[in-house]
């Protein structure tokens, strides 16, 4: 694969997803008992907007740049900026932190957290962001293949009841790495029932989701929530124009969470025909 994240880290798709993944996380550990998160395609954990591959796109500058001046007054976003926040007061301040770093951030020291990267490079950049915290541990491996390898997820005598499978692919197989990302999340929800699992995936033409749309909605999952951020009308195949979140067993009230979160990196990030989605694929019973 040729995909490198360093070149999208922070933009309006990093940002949405974060939110989202702080939320959940959150909500997790709002119980007592340890959880457990895989993170499928975690990417090298830590990114620098200075860049010269960050500052060849200049995605950022339109995703977490702007939100760290417009700062919509919403719980959901105010936490998220207080992580980035947080994780520039450790590493600097053009620093970015990927899903791992959130993880790590957001969960305790009882729960544990797997990830996952193919690409060697990556891998070891990855493993040394984390050498020093005993809860990750760093696969340099296919993260569809490891969900087979590492669901049901267990620690020494723990076992663990609850968590969350993050599955964030590249999309360099565009509409085909959809039928991936269901089978897995098929494969992740048979040997792990009760987990929370998310799917990332970018938006050019709504239309076009639709049959993905339809089969994520028969997952045997007790619910299906989508969430997406458009930050222009979806009118062009050739750009990204959002993303969206596919949240099967969602924690209770997420989307009261999250539905404020939404109208408000609208109003932040969007430009004229900006719009967000949070709607129910099957809601919980």
């Amino acid at each position: 694969m040729n995909y490198r994240h360093a070149f999208h880290a922070g933009n309006h798709a990093d940002v949405l997803k974060h939110v989202a993944l702080l939320a959940v996380c959150d909500a997790l550990v709002a119980k007592p008992s340890p959880c457990f998160a895989l993170d499928t395609h975690a990417g090298r954990g830590l990114y620098r907007l200075g860049s010269a591959s960050a500052q060849r796109t200049g995605e950022a500058d339109d995703g977490i740049g702007r939100l760290l001046v417009e700062r919509p007054r919403v719980p959901a976003i105010t936490r998220y900026l207080a992580a980035v926040e947080a994780c520039r007061a450790i590493h600097g301040y053009d620093v970015y932190p990927g899903s791992p770093w959130l993880l790590a951030y957001a969960l305790r020291d009882s729960d544990r957290i797997a990830c996952c990267e193919l690409q060697p490079v990556e891998a070891a950049a990855l493993r040394a962001n984390f050498a020093g915290d005993s809860r990750v541990a760093v696969h340099e491996r296919d993260g569809y293949a490891a969900i087979r390898a590492l669901l049901p997820p267990k620690h020494g005598a723990i076992r663990y009841g609850r968590g969350l499978v993050l599955v964030d692919p590249p999309y360099e197989a565009q509409l085909d790495e959809f039928d991936a990302a269901l089978a897995a999340l098929k494969e992740a929800l048979a040997r792990w029932p009760q987990a929370t699992c998310a799917l990332w995936y970018p938006i050019k033409q709504r239309r076009v989701l639709q049959p993905f749309l339809r089969k994520a909605a028969r997952l045997q999952a007790k619910s299906a929530l989508v969430a997406e951020l458009l930050v222009r009308p979806d009118d062009s195949p050739l750009r990204m124009n959002g993303s969206g979140l596919l949240l099967l067993n969602a924690p209770w009230q997420l989307d009261s969470t999250l539905q404020p979160a939404l109208r408000g990196l609208q109003g932040a990030l969007g430009e004229t025909g900006a719009s967000t989605r949070l709607e129910w694929l099957r809601s919980p019973a």
